[in-house]
């Protein structure tokens, strides 16, 4: 077969309301989450300097703000950014019912 489906939702939350759909699509490099969350809910932060993995951070709904390497990064639905591995970043969300789709590859 030369594609693999899922519903996001289907997979099992490995974080609170955080899909890592990568096992389920069967990706050798390629991470794709899907995130869903209510004002107040704060990502820890972390980079990839170890694995170089790039990571674009793409909202769908609601509001978020990413800060990277210690600059907030405000967004609106639309709005997508690129982090590079080496820098730190972490993520919280302003609005209830918030979408984002990360994804992410060395």
């Amino acid at each position: 077969m030369s594609y693999d489906s899922v519903t996001a939702t289907d997979v099992d939350p490995r974080a609170p309301g955080m899909h890592f759909l990568r096992d389920a699509l069967d990706c050798e490099n390629l991470g794709i989450t899907l995130v869903e969350a209510d004002d107040g809910w704060d990502g820890m932060e972390h980079d990839h300097a170890e694995d170089g993995q790039e990571e674009v951070y793409l909202l769908v709904d609601g509001s978020a703000t990413l800060t990277v390497d210690g600059e907030t990064v405000d967004l609106e639905p639309g709005d997508a950014v690129r982090v590079d591995g080496s820098d730190t970043r972490s993520l919280s969300f302003g609005a209830d019912d918030s979408r984002m789709v990360i994804a992410g590859a060395p």
